[in-house]
């Protein structure tokens, strides 16, 4: 039986012309926009796209005119490729820019794949990333009649390998200075409240891995200041997860500060940008010392090996 496995992402813009592509593809998506009526929904995308492209092309432009994560995505794929030999195939599909599960899905019937395991890239469930992803490359494979198998991880943020790649990256930040002159604040991509009443595990998830990332900096060694979770790129006017990252830097006595992006396996906007540079304009304003954000795990080996220990507890 011919196996693949397929990472899963939101994905980003590939240009800057891939801009409104990508805006209008995400608040389509019903399980973005919660509105029974398609047609509103589609509506309400195109004016959330209207209003937002020309400042969305604007942060792109300051980091590249591109997203990175289809970037980094390609060397994580080339890298996991090496790590479990070829006779697996493996590939990735973005949810609302190119590479697209249409294209994907096509490639990989035209290959003889009759298997597949389906990674998505989210450390923690929600509806809004994960099954968002998984739904859409499932639907696909159906609509193009093509008969595959599939296995599905839903979440991996307890595994210890993973959470020792993360460790790496704060020790990479730390750059051989003390953590116990830094707090450090783990900060989630935030989620409108409303979703979370509705029972999205997303959250409590959250919450259980900063608990295991604080037991295992404890048993290594790594004693911050203080420990803090926050969230970031909240979207409109609804009430959203709390406290934000913004209140949290606001909050903070301890002038030098470390954020790790908790919810993200891959660098993209919300990394380079906002983390990088308008949080770190904030940071500047409220008088921090020391103001460092950590990489994602990208192509780290310990994130290779993670996503090669998932494949083989899948099999």
């Amino acid at each position: 039986m011919k196996e693949a496995i397929v990472l899963l992402n939101m994905g980003g813009p590939n240009n800057l012309g891939e801009v409104e592509m990508f805006l209008h593809n995400m608040f389509n998506d019903p399980y973005i926009i919660r509105t029974k009526s398609s047609l509103l929904r589609r509506f309400i995308a195109g004016l959330i796209t209207l209003t937002r492209a020309e400042k969305s092309q604007d942060i792109y432009r300051q980091i590249g005119g591109k997203s990175p994560l289809v970037g980094y995505t390609i060397a994580l794929v080339e890298a996991l490729q090496k790590s479990i030999g070829n006779n697996t195939v493996v590939d990735f599909v973005m949810r609302y820019t190119p590479p697209m599960a249409d294209e994907v899905c096509k490639r990989l019937k035209e290959q003889g794949i009759e298997k597949v395991y389906l990674i998505p890239l989210y450390p923690q469930y929600s509806s809004t990333t994960t099954q968002s992803s998984l739904d859409d490359f499932e639907s696909t494979a159906q609509r193009i009649g093509w008969d595959v198998i599939t296995v599905e991880i839903k979440h991996f943020f307890a595994r210890e390998t993973y959470n020792l790649c993360l460790l790496e990256r704060i020790k990479e930040t730390l750059d051989g200075d003390n953590a116990e002159s830094f707090d450090i604040i783990f900060s989630a991509h935030g989620l409108p409240q409303k979703i979370v009443d509705q029972g999205d595990p997303y959250q409590r998830q959250v919450v259980a891995h900063v608990e295991l990332i604080k037991t295992l900096m404890q048993e290594k060694g790594f004693n911050f200041n203080g420990i803090h979770l926050a969230y970031q790129s909240k979207v409109g006017p609804m009430k959203w997860l709390e406290p934000s990252l913004e209140t949290a830097l606001r909050e903070l006595q301890n002038k030098r500060v470390i954020i790790v992006p908790i919810a993200f396996t891959i660098d993209n906007s919300e990394t380079d940008f906002e983390l990088s540079i308008e949080y770190a304009e904030v940071a500047h304003t409220l008088g921090y010392e020391s103001y460092r954000v950590c990489r994602c795990p990208n192509e780290h080996p310990l994130f290779v090996r993670t996503l090669t220990e998932l494949y083989e507890k899948m099999k």
